[in-house]
């Protein structure tokens, strides 16, 4: 299955809506944190309007996703 280019902000909204939430900026990367079975996972997305397929691919694994689960996100 193909990734998509998309922006920060796309995958901001698709990471909040399964209760990651952002905790705070440094730079041009924008942390987020979601609390899951008391492990807090983390993961970083540079604020970019396209983000590069290997950077996409590391936020999904950071995420515990699989690539179709965040796909369904979208």
């Amino acid at each position: 299955m193909k990734l998509p280019i998309i922006s920060a902000r796309e995958v901001i909204k698709a990471l909040s809506s399964i209760g990651f939430k952002i905790t705070r900026q440094s730079g041009s990367h924008i942390i987020l944190v979601k609390l899951v079975e008391n492990k807090k996972l983390t993961v970083v997305v540079p604020k970019h309007d396209e983000i590069a397929k290997g950077t996409l691919l590391s936020i999904i694994s950071q995420s515990s996703l699989t690539k179709e689960e965040f796909l369904k996100l979208l």
